[in-house]
Order: C-alpha cells, then sequence, then structure tokens
C-alpha cells in the first residue's frame, strides 16, 4: 500500500512567505536611534513653537496693561500740570498786584517829612510863603519834564540872592529831590511888604527896604522810600516806616 506523506510546516512556510510578498511589508531590524530622534524632533520644535506663541500672547497681554496703566497716568498727570499752570498764572498775578502796591508804597512821599526837611534845611534869612505841588506832566518853561512822582513849586522871600542860592544848594543835597531838577526859577528885587497901619502918616513917605522874591522848583527824588528809612523815621514818618518794614520781614520788599 501506499502511503500520503504531507509536510504541513513547509506548506506553511511557503504561504507565510506568499502573505509577507502580498503586503510589501518590511520591518527594520536595525539600529531605531535616528528614527526616535526624528520623533523627538519632530514633536519638539512644533512644541517649542506653541511655547513661544504663548509666551508672547502673555507679554503682549503685560504690554496692553502696562499700555493703559500708562495712558491713565498720563491724563492724571496732564490734568495736574494743567492745575499747575494755573496755580503759576494765579500767582504770576498775585505777585502783579504785590508789586504794584509795594510800588505805590515805596513812591510814597508824605508832606509832613517833606516840610520837615524844608525846615531842617531853610536858611534863617529865607522866608517861605506858598508851596504848591506839581503835577507829573507838567512842563516848565526851560526844564525837562518831571518824573512820575511829580514836584514842587516854592515860592517865598529872601534877604538877598545869596540867600537863595544857599537855600537851593541845600535843597540839591537832600534825597527828598532830584539835585538836576532843582533850581531858581524867578528871582527878583521887590520891596518888602509893610502891613497896612491905622497911622495917619502917609505910607508912601516911608520907603520899604528891597528883598528877593524867589520861585524854586524841584522834581521830587524816584529814590525807593525803602532805601531811606532813617531819614524819614527822622521826620516823623512812623506810619509809612512801618509798613514798609513790615513788608520787609515777609520778604515782600528787600532789606
Amino acid at each position: 500500500m501506499y502511503s500520503i506523506d504531507i509536510n504541513f510546516l513547509k506548506n506553511r512556510k511557503t504561504e507565510n512567505k506568499f502573505e509577507e510578498k502580498r503586503l510589501g511589508i518590511s520591518l527594520p531590524t536595525g539600529n531605531l536611534t535616528p528614527v526616535y530622534i526624528g520623533v523627538v524632533v519632530g514633536i519638539f520644535f512644533p512644541a517649542l513653537v506653541g511655547i513661544g506663541w504663548w509666551f508672547v500672547q502673555i507679554k503682549n497681554t503685560a504690554l496692553d496693561n502696562n499700555i493703559t496703566q500708562l495712558k491713565q497716568e498720563n491724563e492724571s498727570l496732564e490734568s495736574q500740570i494743567q492745575s499747575l499752570n494755573k496755580v503759576q498764572v494765579e500767582t504770576k498775578k498775585i505777585k502783579q498786584e504785590t508789586q504794584a502796591l509795594v510800588s505805590v508804597f515805596d513812591q510814597i512821599r508824605p508832606w509832613s517829612a517833606m516840610l520837615q526837611e524844608l525846615r531842617d534845611r531853610i536858611p534863617t534869612t529865607v522866608q517861605i510863603d506858598s508851596i504848591k505841588q506839581i503835577a507829573p506832566t507838567t512842563l516848565t518853561q526851560g526844564q525837562p519834564a518831571l518824573n512820575s512822582t511829580g514836584g514842587i513849586e516854592i515860592s517865598g522871600f529872601a534877604r538877598s540872592f545869596s540867600d537863595v542860592n544857599d537855600f537851593t544848594l541845600t535843597l540839591q543835597q537832600s534825597r527828598f529831590f532830584k539835585a538836576a531838577q532843582t533850581k531858581i526859577m524867578t528871582a527878583e528885587l521887590v520891596d518888602f511888604p509893610l502891613p497896612p497901619t491905622g497911622n495917619s502918616i502917609n505910607s508912601s513917605q516911608i520907603k520899604p527896604p528891597q528883598i528877593v522874591k524867589y520861585t524854586i522848583q524841584s522834581s521830587l527824588s524816584d529814590v525807593p522810600a525803602s532805601e531811606f528809612i532813617r531819614e524819614l523815621e527822622q521826620k516823623g514818618t512812623v506810619g509809612l516806616v512801618s509798613r514798609i518794614r513790615s513788608m520787609q520781614q515777609t520778604g515782600i520788599i528787600p532789606k
């Protein structure tokens, strides 16, 4: 009898080879390190880009917040600057008004002090008949215009022309008047004015002595009153001196 010998393992191995060829799959069997490196690189760089994009978004948000805060601070500073400018304008206005008031006080020439100055300087041989104040805009013929403080005109009698000259020279030395604008305007010999009497004797028979009738004009000094407080105090101008010293203590007028 015949026996059939079938090798199933051999046929199975042939079938496996056929299936491998039919699928076309080849599995790597060598060193897999380059594959792992490629996978890591392929994952790392996208992850790095994602992290960078996330970091940039955080920074942009922080910058937006800083810009908003800076805008708010800028608006607050602009408001404060406007307030400071307003205060500076008001302060400047107050300083101007204060300076104008100070200049008024500094240009005051009390009549009591000037009269006392005239009494202290007039010679015994000179008599004052009248004192008249001259406005600043008044022009005297042959004389320069008076300054903003104005001036005075002194009229009277003197024993001689030299006495009138002496009186003029003493006025030129006074700090209350300007020396260059203190001048004799008129000086002439006139009969001494006799007072009326009830005597029956004819007054025309009595020859009166002759004297000099004079007129002196002077411009008031523009030296600030604060610069000759001692003279004002010596003339008895207590009120003005007290005000000036009070303003000096507050720093409005320099000492």
